[in-house]
């Protein structure tokens, strides 16, 4: 989050959009750093995004199961902000932290 209802996304991509959070979810639907949210991409603007959609945890994990994520994207391992530790693999993995709920029981 970056204040005034921008943030920064990384996108399946690779790239790194600055992303605008439209008025509809604006102090509505909270974003946390690690939640999969749905950008629209700009036809004129290529590192600028619009947030137009949230995913819930078991959303993002039925997102996953029907193959529309990444499998590098790694869902419940919490998010790595200081990077590896020292001897540690990190990989291409995203890391995205969930609570641990099982979606077989919605």
């Amino acid at each position: 989050m970056l204040g005034n209802g921008r943030c920064e996304a990384t996108c399946v991509d690779g790239t790194r959009r600055l992303c605008h959070i439209r008025g509809k979810m604006h102090k509505k639907v909270w974003i946390a750093a690690g939640d999969i949210v749905l950008v629209g991409l700009r036809d004129y603007q290529d590192d600028k995004a619009d947030v137009i959609l949230k995913y819930m945890n078991d959303e993002a994990r039925l997102l996953k199961a029907y193959g529309e994520l990444p499998e590098t994207l790694r869902l419940n391992e919490g998010v790595d902000v200081d990077g590896p530790e020292e001897g540690e693999e990190n990989g291409d993995y995203n890391y995205i932290q969930f609570e641990d709920e099982d979606i077989d029981k919605i």
